[in-house]
């Protein structure tokens, strides 16, 4: 493994003494990805000179790898020509994302350089909806014809290989791109020359609507153990293929967004040190806000049983365990409901097992805590019978309850439409501190008569 730093100061050393020949050996040796990463690493002026002195295919490869911020500037910096030359060896799926985030005048400079053809695809692809298979989609790859010998299917690839983002699998269409079938590349070369594609290809296809949302699409991916995926229109006509690449890309994505929003954050697509502190403010203070208003409702309740807390300060010392313990064990059912809709194992349909489940873990759970704790209360507290009960109890039912909401109301929300992510840890422990409170105070209430 190469020392980043060390790799640093060696291509720092070759660019101040002019020794480009060895700097295009260097990187010729070198993955698209790591260049991008070492090139962040250096002033503008000098990573837009070893920009520069890439050969024009492995360019275009880290150009792609890059972050926007650092795209933005070499454009900037880019003449027509040059910005053309990069334009012309994207392919069309990587050209939409930059397209996507790139303020408007450089788009204009992108789209101007882009000849007619690529102009048109890239507009249709922006057409369909954010986090559609539509939108990440890219309209370079190979179809053959049914009718075609396995010779001629040869030719082809080898025709319009160059311009097609993948040749492992190609997929056969009739005359009017209705998606038949697809063959593998290793079927291709092992299959005698004279014989038929539609002799060789394997009609089970597995496709996805230009519509369907890309949690869909990374889930057949995963599903299918697929490498590529043909998209079609309403008509089964195939437009597009999505390539396992653009789909970890989404899977990425899609995780971090859901992390963002358990964690009560508004999502976002910059890394963390690219964005500013007021950014980050930003994305969090909503939130805390919202969070910080429903929790007025815990106090609204402590203020209500003031004088019972008077009459029995000791209920005061237990009320934090007790919430914490509630808020834990929402979470824990949550993040797991979260988790396993997210995967599409499980469906609304699948509530009552699920809250069956829930019930019979909470019992479980609620009374082996309520057993060590009450061992805890009566040898070491020694707060007496009366006390100890109810904290028990107590603990035994916001366990039960905390369990069942946790796992119901993520449900709930997709079955509605929302994100279950939102309904994570935060707005559970929310609810469940609220609702174990007046759970305490009710059986205090009841047992001591306060």
């Amino acid at each position: 493994m190469v020392n980043t730093k060390s790799l640093e100061k060696t291509v720092l050393t070759l660019l101040e003494e002019k020794k480009y020949k060895e700097l295009k050996d260097i990187f010729a040796h070198m993955n698209p990805v790591d260049i991008a990463a070492l090139l962040e690493g250096f002033s503008e002026k000098n990573y837009l000179l070893l920009f520069r002195i890439l050969p024009k295919d492995l360019a275009a490869e880290t150009f792609v790898e890059m972050d926007y911020d650092q795209q933005e500037i070499l454009i900037g910096s880019f003449s027509d020509s040059e910005l053309r030359e990069v334009v012309n060896e994207l392919y069309i799926d990587d050209m939409v994302d930059i397209v996507e985030e790139m303020p408007a005048n450089v788009v204009k400079r992108i789209l101007a350089s882009s000849d007619a053809n690529t102009r048109k695809l890239i507009n249709e692809i922006l057409k369909y909806p954010p986090d559609s298979a539509g939108s990440i989609m890219t309209t370079e790859f190979i179809n053959l014809h049914a009718d075609m010998t396995v010779a001629e299917a040869i030719k082809r690839i080898r025709e319009k290989g160059f311009d097609s983002e993948t040749i492992d699998t190609c997929y056969v269409t009739d005359n009017v791109r209705h998606l038949i079938g697809f063959v593998t590349i290793r079927t291709i070369i092992l299959s005698d020359e004279n014989s038929k594609i539609e002799d060789v290809m394997n009609r089970n296809v597995i496709s996805v609507g230009t519509m369907e949302d890309q949690e869909t699409v990374v889930n057949l991916f995963a599903k299918y153990d697929l490498t590529v995926l043909p998209v079609v229109d309403n008509e089964k006509r195939i437009v597009g293929i999505v390539t396992v690449d653009d789909a970890i890309d989404v899977l990425q994505k899609e995780t971090t967004e859901d992390f963002e929003k358990m964690a009560a954050i508004t999502p976002t697509d910059r890394p963390y040190l690219k964005k500013t502190t007021y950014e980050i403010w930003k994305s969090r203070i909503p939130w805390l806000l919202i969070l910080m208003i429903s929790a007025t409702f815990t106090g609204m309740i402590i203020s209500h049983f003031e004088e019972a807390l008077k009459t029995y300060v000791i209920l005061t010392a237990y009320i934090p365990m007790l919430m914490d313990t509630g808020g834990n064990s929402g979470s824990q059912a949550s993040v797991t409901i979260i988790r396993s809709l997210s995967l599409n194992e499980l469906h609304f349909g699948d509530i009552l097992r699920v809250l069956w489940k829930e019930f019979r873990v909470a019992l479980m759970s609620g009374i082996t805590l309520a057993l060590v704790y009450f061992a805890k209360l009566i040898i070491f507290d020694k707060t007496g019978i009366a006390v100890a009960s109810i904290i028990c109890v107590t603990l035994v039912l916001t366990v039960f309850v905390a369990k069942l909401v946790g796992c119901f109301f993520p449900m709930l929300a997709k079955k509605v439409g929302f994100d279950p992510a939102v309904m994570a840890s935060p707005f559970i422990t929310t609810i469940v501190d609220a609702i174990s409170l007046l759970i305490y105070f009710n059986i205090a209430s009841a047992i001591l008569g306060i």
